[in-house]
């Protein structure tokens, strides 16, 4: 008995289910898991099926369920479970350490197939784990000198995803594009209301309640990519900025984790700047 995962994003039409399933049966199949949802705003299905049983020819099936879906529609079988990480680091390592940590024990479920920060700071940290580092300075370039040499580093691992794990750095649209669908950025969650230096320092000087964090795929649009995954921790008036900053890397690196496991088990699918997600 084989695992069989199948990714459907298509236009809404009456009966969609039924003839998934009906397809599914022919080839032998058990549904085990179907979740289906529709975006009444773009009259949009999404769906992810897991189906036990025999072996299957993915190609055979795809090209049966795109017979009898609306034109246009995706159908993805069996994408490659183990996804390929490239990982951008400035100078913090808390996103970066949990992520190799669980990478190391096997519980992240992707390779970290290399690790590249505009500063030396975190190559000794990140080749304990036997993970390539690599030093690309953006000092005395330009940023399209700077963004030319890191794709090109970047292209030669052909990894799936790039994660901004606090890249203190804003990429332009020519890089973005080089990418457009897998650079997923963490952030806290106070934009737009503390933007730029310090904003833990900022929330702590305002009196905030609420701090949180937001892991999003980068568009153009700075920091207002679809978004991923989001978690938030109530603070009060006891809490000093070094306290709220302490807690604000832990969410981080919480909803990191919950976005690259999301993303990882292909449970994500994008429509416009939203995503759906099933959970």
């Amino acid at each position: 008995m084989e695992q069989t995962l199948i990714l459907v994003h298509c236009a809404d039409a009456v009966g969609l289910v039924s003839s998934i399933a009906h397809v599914v049966a022919k080839q032998g199949l058990n549904i085990i898991t179907m979740r289906e949802y529709v975006d009444e705003s773009t009259k949009r299905f999404f769906s992810r099926i897991v189906c036990m049983g025999k072996s299957v020819d993915p190609e055979n099936l795809m090209e049966e369920l795109l017979v009898i879906l609306p034109k246009g529609a995706s159908v993805k079988v069996n994408p490659p479970k183990q996804k390929r990480l490239a990982i951008l680091v400035t100078k913090e390592p808390h996103c970066l350490g949990d992520t190799l940590v669980r990478y190391f024990f096997n519980t992240l479920g992707a390779d970290v197939c290399c690790v590249i920060g505009n500063y030396d700071h975190l190559r000794s940290f990140t080749e304990r784990f036997n993970v390539p580092y690599h030093y690309v300075s953006h000092e005395g370039k330009t940023k399209d000198e700077f963004e030319k040499e890191l794709h090109k580093l970047i292209y030669s691992y052909n990894p799936d995803y790039v994660v901004l794990a606090k890249f203190m750095r804003i990429l332009s649209p020519v890089f973005i594009a080089h990418y457009h669908g897998r650079i997923i950025n963490i952030h806290h969650s106070f934009l737009p209301a503390f933007i730029g230096a310090n904003p833990y320092q900022q929330a702590y000087t305002r009196g905030v309640k609420i701090i949180g964090a937001t892991a999003h795929f980068v568009t153009d649009d700075l920091d207002e990519g679809p978004i991923i995954a989001q978690d938030i921790k109530p603070v009060n008036h006891t809490y000093t900025a070094d306290d709220m900053r302490k807690a604000g890397k832990e969410i981080e690196k919480a909803v990191l984790s919950k976005a690259l496991s999301l993303i990882i088990e292909d449970r994500v699918f994008v429509t416009g700047n939203k995503t759906v997600v099933f959970e």
